[in-house]
């Protein structure tokens, strides 16, 4: 049976927006913290994204971000779509592997 090798892993963590409504299950501050300390000592990739806020960036800091605009029409009953800043952060830097997009 092969090894599993965790440095060579890539995790992909899409949590609940940040002070947003409409997830409708609990997710409190502390699993943010939680995240940003997992990104911060495991040995595989980690990306994170996530809505764009002061207290994310905060709880991130040190990380790698990439801000992104995206334009979300799902749910949107006028048809028009709906700016949104985002963040994708990784816990390792973006250039060496050729940029992430």
């Amino acid at each position: 049976m092969k090894r599993y090798d965790r440095a060579h892993s890539f995790f992909y963590l899409d949590p609940p927006y940040w002070q947003t409504e409409g997830y409708g299950v609990p997710f409190g501050w502390e699993q943010y913290e939680a995240m940003a300390a997992v990104m911060r000592t495991c040995k595989g990739k980690v990306m994170v994204s996530i809505n764009d806020h002061p207290d994310i960036r905060k709880v991130f800091d040190g990380l790698h971000m990439l801000e992104l605009s995206i334009k979300y029409s799902v749910g949107n009953n006028h048809g028009d779509p709906v700016a949104s800043k985002e963040l994708v952060i990784t816990n390792w830097e973006p250039g060496v592997m050729g940029g992430l997009f």
